[in-house]
């Protein structure tokens, strides 16, 4: 389910900069930076987002190291609801759950605090960017670990080639931006 073609998106992708051959020859890098200095495109983005969740009773806004962390607090403040960090290893002072995940070149892993979540809590979790998934599955899998009840994926770019969408056919994965090449 996706609803962004309701909201006219063109406008926030106008102030995306496209970079060529970063990080490396061949990829087309979408620099979102320029969105976020954007006061007005900032404020549509996060208000297009809230309006999907809105009415969904969400308790947590799960944001995953780093750019969820862009996202995550300004979504959670308009849905009324608490901010969670996801994060690298070893951030987080206090007792933690932990995931390893496969990357394109090796792993990397994820932890969570062991208190973030109770059990049946409705959670969103928001990333910048959705690409093959990877990152997005050990994030699931750490809100499974503590019981929470997953409402939505949320992403304000998602690369549509890379069908990283196709991974998730249970969850309501909301993409802002998306982009074909």
């Amino acid at each position: 389910m996706n609803d962004s073609k309701q909201i006219d998106c063109e406008p926030l992708k106008q102030l995306v900069r496209t970079v060529p051959n970063f990080p490396k020859p061949g990829i087309l890098f979408y620099d979102i930076t320029t969105l976020l200095k954007d006061k007005t495109g900032f404020a549509q983005l996060i208000d297009a987002l809230a309006q999907h969740y809105i009415d969904k009773k969400i308790d947590l806004v799960l944001g995953i190291e780093a750019r969820g962390f862009i996202f995550g607090p300004a979504l959670a403040y308009r849905l009324n609801a608490g901010f969670v960090p996801v994060r690298k290893p070893k951030k987080l002072p206090s007792k933690t759950a932990s995931v390893s995940y496969d990357l394109e070149y090796g792993t990397d892993t994820l932890e969570i605090h062991l208190d973030a979540i109770k059990p049946g809590q409705r959670v969103v979790l928001v990333d910048d960017l959705l690409a093959t998934g990877g990152t997005m599955q050990a994030t699931i899998q750490l809100v499974k670990q503590l019981g929470g009840e997953i409402a939505g994926l949320a992403f304000a770019v998602e690369l549509d080639f890379l069908k990283g969408r196709a991974k998730f056919p249970e969850y309501d994965v909301f993409s802002l931006l998306h982009y074909d090449d």
